[in-house]
């Protein structure tokens, strides 16, 4: 088994690729649990405790680690910035070593900032697992994204893997691009001008276009990004609808793609915006498949940092 080099989980650019490759193979044993008919049968954290801190709302992360912890027998508590001690003035640090002094073994943490964890990291002495800081990254969609794609496809080497959407706003863009390129995969980014980062194109062995029938010509994996409704009111793009005509993903274009492409999504998914609802619920998706992988890994995570990391 994989032994973490740190104490947390922050992003994936400070993984390596072998770090990554035992996180998926530990991900795998752990998918046996939650396809059970037994979710008890590993108990490597009972007697654990898991903190789930999140300034912004979210449904499949916080959701998918409170079932992991649980499944591997922690105990956690999930608590909301709005209904807590934060929204009385209470810094950052300050919630994070109150926290850490109620004895918690892990705190998972999602918050508007970027680098928000990587602070919290250095100022507690338990794990801290990011599940989405600011713009910049969100390792453990990263890392089930992987986990899916490597259950399709078997591997990574040489597959071209497109991604599709606001990859301005997405730290699920980020995050898989550094997986992707360290594990051996081609890496096609597709937005809209206005929804592409500046100088993106200086990025190393990354291609960037605006057409998605570029982008989907040959593709092994396709990862649609949700358009965030309300960067809308910043006029990005003129109508949902002609994002949809020009830029989303249907069982038309897909053609364009692989005969076995698969296509994924982060969720929430905006239906008839980013991908067509036929498309979706077509044999090619893999959203439900990632929902599944993203508890998988989830309790890969909790279980390497809290019993296995070096040093530990």
């Amino acid at each position: 088994m994989v032994s973490l080099h740190g104490k947390d989980l922050l992003g994936i650019r400070e993984l390596t690729k072998e770090e990554i490759a035992g996180i998926l193979d530990h991900a795998e044993e752990m998918r046996k649990i939650v396809v059970s008919g037994d979710k008890a049968q590993n108990q490597t954290l009972r007697g654990k405790s898991v903190q789930i801190l999140f300034y912004e709302n979210s449904t499949r992360t916080r959701t998918s680690f409170e079932l992991a912890a649980k499944y591997l027998g922690a105990s956690s508590a999930n608590i909301a910035a709005a209904a807590s001690s934060v929204a009385k003035g209470e810094t950052l640090i300050d919630t994070g070593r109150n926290i850490a002094a109620m004895g918690t073994d892990a705190i998972v943490m999602r918050h508007p900032s970027s680098g928000a964890p990587w602070l919290l990291a250095k100022n507690v002495p338990c794990p801290v697992l990011n599940a989405g800081d600011g713009l910049n990254e969100h390792p453990t969609q990263a890392l089930l994204d992987m986990l899916t794609i490597r259950r399709c496809k078997g591997g990574f080497e040489g597959l071209k893997v497109a991604i599709v959407g606001d990859i301005l706003h997405s730290r699920v863009a980020r995050s898989d691009l550094w997986a992707l390129q360290k594990l051996g995969a081609k890496v096609t980014f597709c937005g809209l001008r206005t929804l592409l980062p500046r100088d993106i194109e200086q990025v190393g062995n990354l291609e960037v276009t605006q057409d998605v029938r570029e982008a989907l010509e040959g593709a092994d994996v396709v990862i649609a990004l949700r358009i965030q409704l309300e960067r809308q009111a910043a006029g990005l793009f003129p109508s949902f609808g002609e994002y949809a005509r020009v830029s989303g993903l249907n069982p038309k274009n897909i053609r364009l793609a692989k005969k076995d492409v698969i296509v994924m999504h982060p969720g929430p998914v905006n239906r008839g915006v980013e991908l067509s609802s036929a498309l979706m619920d077509s044999g090619v998706s893999q959203i439900t498949g990632q929902v599944t992988n993203g508890a998988s890994v989830r309790m890969a995570v909790l279980d390497l940092l809290i019993n296995h990391r070096e040093g530990r």
